[in-house]
């Protein structure tokens, strides 16, 4: 039974057909051509984005770390730290106003009563009172120190005081503990006993994990769980969390003045009190700075915004700024798009939107997916391309540099590849001995049933047909590659590389018995393989050694047959030659001595009867004249051209140039 499938109207939730290995492999092909590594050109598109076959974008990692770093920003330029008390040292001066008009009214109440000795304890009593408001401490600490040991007269200033104190302890123990659960609020000296057995307890499990024990993680959530309600369901997890707030905890420590940071410490030594605790909790902040050194617990950040910040939105704008700054790093290190799968997508939604999460997660498939069509392949720890993918960028090439020649230009481009160096003309014969066996079954089985009706059908030698071919011309060519450094730096590489890439898979998609070898120059000149070309680069040595060049082309097509050509890509004149000692002699501008030496190596080119065809790319004077002198004595062509058209002069000329040889041979 065939394969069946079922169709619905589009909903929003099924998966589109946004990103394929078709459309990526298009928008690296001109990096792959130019620097010829995959790793680099999947970073490039990884970092700057690039529009999926539906034309919408995929926002590239540039455009997240600058929406991070605004959003850093946006954080550091709203708070002000200078405030992290205002709120608090507020509330105590209203909480002293009302004690000393609780003062008042116990002394009028005094007053108006008819006993003197109570009157008297009353005024005794607002004087003493009224004594230590006025001479309460400036500074946050010294006044609650002070406040913990006075005797309100106001039942409601002492309530809001206590209730003062247990939402600063809450604070501070949220350094440690970011959900801090009722139990831990209005805490007794039994709820500061139980929490310190309990960091007692957790700092025993650190040891016992260090140890290579069982830390007994389950034991220790079924009693202290409520301190956790976020339940995490390992000692990692849980472990990781109480890092990730401490280390925000102490980036604000880090971040304030010195004298607020004697006023956290003071706070804390009065609040919390107990020594043991202190010790617990300093000991828990070492375990964790120990296992989580890359949480930054040496950073400070420069908040200077104007917005007054209590310590919870402190620890909030800290935290976050810790998960974008943890954000970033992760992308500035991955060097590959799979490493982007170790990002939090749910993070990145809540940092910097749906948009940047959607387009994170394509960025991490591109690998994936380019590997799936079998277009590059894991070798020897580097993304390579595979043979499927070397044949891809040449059709590409070939298909780009098409699609630009002029529309009424005459002859069709798009060729089917048929046999080895044969074309068929549909007529057929009786097969021969040393014929090629290109067998016509339909005539072949014919022939039979004329001699024999009846099955089975039995054939004999006579009964063989096979096709008439024709055969085409073979063509031997050389391409000479100016890898000189003018090139690079003159953006001219990419569209010659690009050639030279089209005309291998045009000969061996096209014309198999064709030969095509490819030469790089510079200072010296040397072969390259047609895997090798995707990655040549522009050598960075002064020079430019035709002389070479034709030299080594010479001896190579000395090994050919047919019709023989040389295709020279070129931006600059001879400025280098081979020595009689077999030394290059280079020199700024030619010598007559390099120029002599290249015009004789094109004098045995002629002899041997290679056509030289040059492509001069933004010449200069110096070029045209040397090259018009080439063309005189080899009677070969010359293009003046650009590296926007390069591409179709090349092909055009090759193409035409090997029918007009093919028609010669047929007609003769």
């Amino acid at each position: 039974m065939g394969n069946r499938f079922t169709y619905s109207r589009w909903d929003g939730t099924q998966k589109g057909f946004d990103v394929d290995a078709d459309s990526l492999f298009e928008q690296i092909n001109d990096d792959l051509i130019y620097h010829g590594d995959v790793n680099a050109a999947l970073r490039r598109l990884m970092n700057q984005g690039f529009r999926d076959r539906n034309g919408d974008q995929v926002k590239g990692l540039q455009e997240m770390l600058k929406k991070l770093r605004e959003q850093r920003k946006e954080k550091l330029d709203r708070f002000d730290l200078g405030g992290i008390y205002n709120e608090i040292a507020e509330e105590l001066n209203d909480i002293v106003d009302e004690e000393r008009l609780g003062i008042e009214q116990a002394l009028r109440d005094a007053n108006n009563s008819d006993d003197p000795r109570r009157r008297d304890n009353a005024e005794a009593a607002a004087m003493d009172r009224n004594f230590r408001l006025d001479t309460l401490p400036d500074d946050l600490a010294g006044k609650v120190r002070e406040l913990q040991s006075y005797d309100f007269a106001s039942k409601d200033a002492q309530q809001r005081f206590d209730n003062l104190m247990d939402r600063l302890r809450e604070q501070l123990m949220k350094q440690t503990f970011e959900n801090v659960s009722e139990s831990m609020r209005n805490m007794t000296p039994e709820d500061m006993q139980r929490m310190k057995e309990m960091m007692a307890a957790l700092n025993e499990m650190i040891e016992k994990r260090n140890r290579g024990e069982d830390p007994g993680f389950e034991e220790f959530m079924e009693k202290y769980g409520d301190f956790f309600p976020d339940n995490p369901q390992s000692l990692d997890e849980l472990l990781e969390n109480l890092a990730q707030q401490m280390a925000a905890a102490q980036q604000v420590f880090n971040s304030m003045t010195p004298e607020q940071r004697d006023q956290l410490r003071q706070l804390s030594e009065q609040l919390l009190g107990d020594m043991d605790l202190a010790n617990e909790m300093q000991q828990l902040s070492q375990n964790m700075q120990a296992m989580f050194p890359q949480m930054g617990w040496e950073q400070g950040r420069d908040f200077n915004g104007s917005e007054p910040a209590n310590f919870e939105q402190a620890m909030d704008a800290m935290k976050e700024i810790s998960d974008l700054d943890a954000m970033e790093q992760m992308m500035r290190q991955a060097s590959t798009p799979s490493q982007l799968d170790e990002v939090d997508l749910d993070r990145v939604r809540d940092l910097l939107g749906d948009d940047a999460a959607a387009s994170l997660e394509r960025l991490a498939q591109l690998t994936k997916t380019l590997k799936e069509q079998g277009l590059i392949e894991q070798r020897d720890g580097r993304l390579e391309l595979t043979p499927k993918g070397m044949r891809r960028i040449g059709a590409d090439a070939l298909r780009d540099l098409f699609a630009k020649l002029q529309k009424d230009k005459a002859g069709q481009h798009q060729m089917e590849r048929n046999g080895s160096g044969h074309d068929r003309n549909f007529e057929t014969k009786q097969y021969e001995y040393g014929d090629p066996f290109r067998i016509d079954l339909q005539r072949t089985i014919m022939n039979a049933l004329r001699r024999e009706t009846g099955t089975p059908v039995r054939l004999q030698q006579d009964d063989f047909e096979i096709e008439r071919t024709e055969h085409l011309t073979q063509t031997s060519t050389v391409l000479l590659l100016d890898l000189s450094m003018s090139m690079e730096l003159n953006d001219r590489l990419l569209p010659a590389k690009k050639v030279a890439i089209a005309l291998q898979s045009l000969i061996t998609s096209q014309f198999p018995r064709d030969y095509l070898g490819i030469i790089g120059f510079s200072y010296t000149a040397y072969p390259l393989k047609p895997d090798e070309l995707i990655a040549a680069k522009c050598d960075y040595y002064q020079g430019t050694n035709m002389h070479h060049a034709l030299t080594m082309a010479r001896k190579l097509l000395a090994r050919e047959t047919g019709t023989k050509q040389i295709i020279m890509v070129t931006d600059g004149e001879p400025t280098a030659h081979v020595m009689d000692n077999a030394g290059i002699y280079f020199n700024w501008p030619p010598v007559p001595a390099t120029l002599e030496a290249t015009m004789k190596e094109v004098l045995r080119c002629t002899k041997e009867g290679i056509t030289i065809n040059t492509f001069m790319i933004d010449a200069d004077h110096g070029l045209i004249r040397f090259v018009e002198q080439l063309t005189r004595v080899n009677r070969g062509r010359a293009f003046f051209t650009d590296s926007a058209n390069l591409g179709d002069y090349v092909l055009v000329d090759f193409l035409e140039g090997r029918r007009q040889t093919s028609s010669r041979r047929r007609a003769s």
